[in-house]
């Protein structure tokens, strides 16, 4: 049992990473995962020539499983949805937050193959395997899927100290004294998501448009009963941002696409079923 949990094991922060991409929740990532590990468990472990390519295949089928219930909770959630953040010190290119949302237009098995192909380099042998289909068709779906997300996929990469000074900038002015400064950092046809999963109050529609932008956070500023506590800089989902205790004393993250110095999209998440895991990582 100790070689049957050891093995799991190295491969668990991989597994991981392909349940959270797949699903947009962590804790659901961590839930399959755990899954993942009684199959393999059970499994003929002798059989299995390559552990890595057997493991990601349980999760994969396991992931595509969920989805389909998953996408149906989402059809009915109160607002935007955002995914759960993934707070670092250094930023993870390979699937950024806009990604995880143009993700979630495909079909399961469009983001199966994507993700698996184009994120990890999953043969389209093996991803036939892990998804019921064959190669031909695995390499049409990660085709019709790279189309799909082509637009929202990073075009720039934005040194790591510039990105976090403007996240500071954003802070200082989106707080209500530095407002006037807000307009500044902001490209004409910016997007603000605001996740509060109903649970929280939040924007019940995306923003869009530097001026609506500013308004809302006027607005956002004026019905703030206290000062938002800063907690750290950190890159949200691979983008720049900060984490702060708000005044209702719950966590709050904050992410911003930046292109060419100016800040592209905001987005917040204020719901907190999906700030819980973050809660021991925060003071």
């Amino acid at each position: 049992m100790i070689d049957t949990a050891a093995t799991f094991n190295t491969h668990r922060p991989d597994l991981i990473r392909v349940a959270y991409r797949m699903l947009g929740s962590l804790s659901d990532a961590e839930d399959v995962v755990q899954e993942a590990y009684l199959r393999w468990a059970e499994s003929d472990r002798a059989a299995v020539r390559v552990p890595a390519a057997f493991l990601r295949r349980i999760v994969t089928r396991l992931c595509l499983d969920h989805l389909k219930s998953a996408r149906v909770r989402r059809e009915s959630y109160s607002g935007p949805w955002l995914p759960e953040p993934v707070v670092e010190e250094e930023p993870a290119e390979d699937v950024t937050l806009p990604l995880m949302l143009a993700l979630e237009r495909l079909s399961p098995l469009e983001r199966a193959a994507f993700i698996l192909h184009d994120v990890f380099g999953e043969s389209f042998e093996d991803i036939a395997a892990a998804i019921g289909r064959d190669a031909a068709a695995c390499r049409q779906l990660a085709s019709r899927a790279r189309a799909h997300v082509r637009t929202d996929r990073p075009r720039y990469t934005v040194d790591r100290q510039h990105g976090l000074e403007i996240a500071a900038a954003f802070f200082e002015a989106s707080r209500g004294e530095g407002l006037g400064n807000l307009g500044t950092l902001l490209a004409e046809d910016v997007r603000f998501h605001s996740d509060g999963g109903g649970k929280r109050p939040a924007a019940g529609r995306i923003m869009a448009g530097a001026s609506e932008v500013m308004r809302a956070h006027a607005a956002i500023a004026r019905l703030r009963h206290g000062p938002s506590q800063l907690l750290r800089y950190a890159f949200v989902n691979g983008l720049p941002g900060f984490v702060t205790r708000e005044a209702d004393g719950m966590l709050q993250t904050t992410a911003l696409l930046i292109e060419d110095g100016l800040i592209r999209a905001i987005y917040v998440m204020r719901n907190p079923e999906k700030l819980r895991h973050l809660t021991d990582s925060v003071h």
